[in-house]
């Protein structure tokens, strides 16, 4: 079965290289920053590279509004990376910058007592019992990040990874999910987990 997918461009990240990894599981995938499209869909990604700030301010006003009122008709949504970090409340890198607040948590940066930025394969651990994460219990994935989510809830906090601290490698509440390593660079394991998000928005159980 073939899922519809939409990515939203904020400005930054490579994202032919998502679409790849989408359409690679089954998915029929497209890149977009029109509000009209963003609002209708039912299955949405928001992937980004680099500093907080710059895909925050893209995707303010119409992008931001579309992505709500898509999300109150129901639909999922998954941030990658940065486009996780701006889910939460605040960011602190170059300043603080106020975020989407869909997930509680600030965005600070990593200890200087390891190498930052924090480049490659790390170990989930924690991860919980979630139809996101089916398949990826105590796994590597791939991290490209300098800054990591801090005072998430417990119970938002499906998985974790340490590098100088604990941080939230994966969070969600509800249909809002979101991953700090990249699925589409972490092989076999990002794509299960981008094949089981495809199901989770279209309705399916990735369990079955």
């Amino acid at each position: 079965m073939s899922y519809e997918a939409l990515v939203i461009d904020a400005g930054v990240g490579n994202l032919g290289n998502l679409v790849r990894a989408l359409e690679h599981v089954g998915g029929r995938a497209g890149i977009t920053a029109d509000p009209e499209r963003v609002a209708a869909a039912r299955c949405l990604l928001l992937p980004g590279v680099g500093a907080f700030a710059p895909p925050r301010d893209a995707i303010r006003g119409g992008v931001e509004e579309a992505l709500r009122e898509a999300l109150d008709r129901g639909a999922c949504l998954l941030g990658i990376c940065v486009g996780f970090q701006i889910l939460f409340e605040e960011g602190e890198e170059f300043g603080a910058t106020d975020g989407l607040g869909l997930l509680p948590g600030r965005v600070t940066r990593l200890p200087e007592t390891v190498p930052v930025p924090h480049i490659g394969w790390n170990r989930l651990r924690g991860v919980t019992h979630h139809p996101l994460l089916n398949g990826l219990e105590d796994r590597y994935v791939y991290f490209v990040h300098s800054y990591a989510p801090e005072g998430v809830p417990d119970e938002l906090t499906l998985a974790r990874c340490t590098h100088g601290r604990e941080f939230a490698a994966v969070a969600g509440r509800g249909r809002v999910l979101g991953t700090q390593f990249h699925p589409e660079r972490s092989g076999s394991v990002g794509l299960r987990l981008l094949s089981n998000f495809l199901e989770m928005a279209h309705g399916a159980d990735p369990r079955d």
